[in-house]
């Protein structure tokens, strides 16, 4: 996928892809609990926090616990910076849903690019994030692994 990408001048940038178990619990509890909305501003601002479960946008078991899940964007070689998108990652909005028209057409053709590709190499996309994507013949779809990712743990 990357190389098909390379030809046309982009590379994939990684946001997010295996994230524990444990992480995805301690989300959830940022999720449920009412009192903490620092964040609203920058990354729900039209949504009460509770409805980010209703909606979509976190789940109380990830695909990325299943290590099938990916968030990423791309990267024009030229330039080095990110396509824009018409909306930040992890904006939890409308404006962040794929199909979302509300976005200039090269903002939009850069969702579908990325999305084709993705689709091409056997992931299937999200219908509320343009840069989440999930593989389509998932090796383990009903276990959520809790392998701990740190610099300590690797250092043992």
């Amino acid at each position: 996928m990357s190389s098909e990408l390379v030809v046309q001048g982009y590379r994939l940038k990684v946001f997010d892809a295996y994230r524990p178990a444990c992480a995805v619990r301690q989300f959830v509890l940022w999720g449920i609990e009412d009192q903490d909305i620092r964040m609203k501003p920058w990354f729900y601002p039209e949504l009460e926090k509770q409805a980010l479960f209703s909606e979509g946008y976190i789940a109380k078991q990830s695909s990325h616990s299943r290590g099938s899940a990916i968030d990423l964007t791309l990267l024009d070689m030229r330039t080095g910076k990110e396509l824009d998108m018409g909306s930040p990652f992890d904006l939890f909005s409308r404006v962040s849903h794929p199909d979302y028209r509300g976005i200039t057409d090269e903002q939009y053709e850069n969702r579908m690019m990325l999305q084709r590709a993705m689709l091409r190499n056997g992931f299937l996309p999200l219908d509320c994030e343009w840069w989440h994507f999930c593989l389509k013949n998932e090796p383990y779809p009903d276990t959520y692994f809790a392998f701990p990712v740190s610099a300590e743990y690797l250092r043992r």
